[in-house]
């Protein structure tokens, strides 16, 4: 119980816990992984890193920044969560109280749990989110873009030069039907986690650093992308879910076998390293 007005999960059973409740049947894997395209894995995240990169000391104050920000996100998901699992009575409640869109999930639950003055706040909270990610993808899009092309951002004109171009593209993207962006944004935002978690991972093997941090979730979300565009009939080849995930556990070891073969080592030493390196081959 939750209140007593709002119940967690009402007239569910241990037993529905183990049942596909989706009405169309779809399997959970990979599609559970690929659907929620936001929080502790995402692409979109990943591409930060040229802004957070300027605003880190030092590379050990990433575990604080990057892991921090995610178990807030996890913690507000998880807020969103009970709140769709309680608040409308069910999985028929929630679906008629989205009536085609998310949004209205927002608007009911902020308002009907907080108040005109909370819920207020609540929803500008939610918009306040999109607005400041659209502002962070085109600076991180646009710094991505000079260091590529060694374009230095100091003067405005050079700024402009890509901006201006970018936000036209946005401004197309405006005019495309949101239904099918967002069929392939699922997919992209979470290849792109896996071209940055196989980034990081290939750094710190290059350095002999503790890489299983980013190789294990590299290797769990390869094999997740693989697999859904093997199996999707929409957006991949069609195939039987067990072929496609046994040729993404396949696919995966693979990609992380090289890997770590040609990356591991071939790195220059950090200074910190050589210096107990020199003290250990002195003593």
């Amino acid at each position: 119980m939750l209140s007593s007005e709002h119940t967690m999960l009402p007239g569910f059973v241990m037993g529905d816990f183990f049942t596909n409740l989706n009405p169309n049947d779809m399997p959970l894997w990979p599609a559970l992984f690929i659907t929620i395209a936001c929080g502790a894995v995402s692409g979109f995240h990943a591409t930060q890193s040229p802004l957070m990169a300027r605003c880190v000391e030092n590379e050990s104050n990433g575990r604080f920044v990057f892991f921090g920000a995610m178990i807030g996100e996890g913690v507000i998901a998880l807020i969103w969560c009970a709140i769709a699992l309680s608040f409308f009575g069910g999985v028929e409640g929630l679906n008629a109280g989205m009536a085609g869109n998310p949004a209205n999930v927002v608007y009911e639950a902020s308002n009907g749990l907080l108040g005109a003055f909370g819920g207020f706040l609540a929803i500008l909270g939610v918009i306040v989110l999109p607005i400041t990610s659209g502002d962070t993808a085109f600076r991180s899009a646009r710094l991505i873009l000079a260091e590529f092309f060694n374009i230095k951002q100091v003067q405005l004109p050079k700024r402009l030069l890509l901006a201006i171009p970018l936000f036209a593209i946005g401004a197309v993207l405006t005019q495309v039907d949101f239904g099918i962006i967002w069929r392939y944004f699922g997919v992209a935002n979470q290849t792109t986690a896996v071209l940055m978690l196989w980034t990081a991972a290939a750094y710190l093997l290059r350095h002999n650093k503790f890489h299983w941090i980013c190789t294990v979730p590299a290797m769990f979300m390869t094999c997740v992308v693989i697999s859904f565009m093997l199996n999707s009939s929409t957006l991949g080849a069609g195939l039987p879910m067990t072929v496609s995930t046994v040729a993404g556990i396949v696919t995966t070891t693979i990609v992380a076998a090289l890997i770590i073969i040609k990356t591991k080592g071939k790195g220059d030493i950090d200074s910190d390293d050589e210096d107990n390196i020199t003290l250990a081959n002195e003593q």
